[in-house]
């Protein structure tokens, strides 16, 4: 689609929501529902931790994409929603291959995946995505955490490391004293392992990347996207007045962000060729 018909006042196109089943590396199935506009043009977009694909913002972003005529893809990474497998308090690397899964599978169907956007743990997985793979010249980082090792002990305790190394494991319950998931040695070594500023370095100049993140996050400090914008050379950060992690009171702000960034790249693309 080129610049000048995107500026024309186009008909609602006509969507097909569908769910698509995807094989990941370990050989589970990633279930995830296609927002089909009949474009060659595809975003996939990434949930974040205990999220889902049916959760905001990833529904109202898929939506967004759609209303402009581009196909949206949302899914669940193993063991969360749908998916299969089990779930783990780390698994950002995993995750990063998940996508990759799904990358691959639409790139076979002839689809041009123009961006990646990923929300809070989601953001870290296309940027994982975008430091070892150099496929995809646009990825969005809505709310995701720069240091990985800040925000254990309000989950976990301040004795974290020494409960698990004796029993192997952390169960994480909830007010009611009711276990909500369980927190594995080896889940919680991969998190700790996982060195986002090496990432964010590794990245290359040609990839353009926005961070997006709210000022009263309350999971997420606003400090962490700073972090991104210093250490990634195409970088563009935006800081959203007022908007918690899930930016429920400013979907429609989030929604023109992330939206702009993505039409204004893809137009630049087009206009190469």
């Amino acid at each position: 689609m080129s610049e000048n018909q995107r500026s024309q006042p186009q008909k609602s196109p006509v969507v097909e929501r569908k769910k698509v089943f995807i094989e990941n590396s370990h050989g589970e199935k990633l279930v995830g529902i296609l927002h089909e506009t009949g474009s060659s043009e595809l975003v996939a977009i990434c949930h974040g931790f205990r999220s889902t694909k049916d959760h905001i913002p990833m529904v109202n972003l898929a939506f967004a994409f759609e209303r402009e005529g581009i196909s949206a893809f949302r899914f669940d990474f193993a063991g969360n929603g749908e998916s299969e497998g089990s779930f783990q308090y780390g698994n950002y690397r995993r995750e990063a291959e998940d996508l990759y899964a799904v990358v691959n599978h639409f790139k076979a169907e002839q689809r041009c995946i123009v961006a990646i956007v990923g929300h809070s743990k989601g953001g870290n997985a296309v940027l994982l995505y975008a430091s070892k793979y150099h496929d995809i010249q646009t990825v969005v980082n809505i709310a995701g955490r720069f240091d990985l090792r800040r925000g254990i002990e309000g989950r976990l305790g301040g004795d974290f490391q020494e409960k698990i190394k004796q029993c192997g494991f952390i169960d994480v319950k909830n007010r009611r004293g009711k276990t909500e998931y369980r927190v594995m040695e080896a889940s919680l070594k991969d998190r700790l392992e996982t060195n986002t500023r090496a990432a964010c370095r590794s990245i290359p100049p040609h990839c353009s990347l926005l961070t997006v993140h709210g000022t009263l996050d309350e999971k997420v400090p606003v400090e962490d996207a700073a972090e991104f914008a210093k250490n990634i050379r195409n970088h563009n950060l935006c800081i959203v007045e007022g908007a918690d992690h899930e930016f429920t009171e400013h979907q429609s702000r989030l929604n023109d962000i992330v939206l702009r960034f993505v039409l204004t790249r893809l137009r630049s693309f087009e206009s190469r060729l």
